[in-house]
Parts: structure tokens; sequence; C-alpha cells
């Protein structure tokens, strides 16, 4: 029994670590948007307005799917604390963790791709 314990409890750990990331991936977002407006208010050509509009498209589509993965975790800890007694909770979990750990790895690289854009933007336009 002690052992589930621990393996509930390092499930955990992964939720609140994506939690956290998640978190500071908000606030980057957060940032980026108001370099965004900084960016349009010094420069009004078409084209660079066209770029920053796609920008903004792209943090509203990652906000939305940052809070489809705070609700899943949300969801993933409230079954962890009502299955912590029950028996082969480890198995079920480990299973079930899977999909959202590729769902967070499969967010972090397209984070960190739009990331990479938006600097390049920012570097040429502020």
């Amino acid at each position: 029994m002690e052992s589930q314990l621990v393996y509930l409890s390092d499930l955990n750990f992964n939720l609140d670590v994506w939690k956290r990331e998640l978190k500071f991936q908000e606030g980057e977002m957060d940032y980026f948007q108001e370099k965004l407006e900084h960016i349009a208010i010094r420069n009004p050509e078409k084209e660079v307005l066209v770029q920053l509009e796609s920008f903004q498209n792209k943090i509203i589509r990652e906000r939305e799917v940052m809070g489809h993965l705070r609700h899943r975790i949300r969801m993933k800890k409230r079954e962890l604390a009502q299955s912590k007694f029950e028996n082969n909770a480890e198995i079920l979990f480990q299973e079930k963790q899977v999909m959202l750990k590729d769902e967070m790895a499969t967010f972090v690289k397209m984070h960190y791709e739009l990331k990479e854009g938006m600097m390049d933007f920012f570097l040429k336009y502020l």
C-alpha cells in the first residue's frame, strides 16, 4: 500500500510541475501580447499588422489550449485524490497520464516554436 501512495504522489508531482509550466508560459504570452501592442503603435504598416494579427490569433489559440490542459490537470488531480486507496490505481493512472504527458510535450514544443517566431518578429520591429 505504501508504494502505491508514493507512486500516486509522483503522478501528482508531475501534474503540479505541468501546472506551473502552464502558468509560466501564460505569463510569457501576457508579456508578448504587450510587446505586440507596442509594435502596432510604432509600425502601422499593413505588412506588419498582418503578421501581428497572425501572432495574436496564435496567442488566443494557445490560451485556449492552456485552459484545456489546466482543466485536464485539475480533473486528473481529482481522480488521483479519489483513488489513493483503490487497488491497481497506479496502473490505471500510468496509462491515463501518458496521454496527458504527450499533450503537454506537444504543447511545449509548439509554444517554443511560437516563441521563437515571435522573438524573430520582435528583433525586426521593436
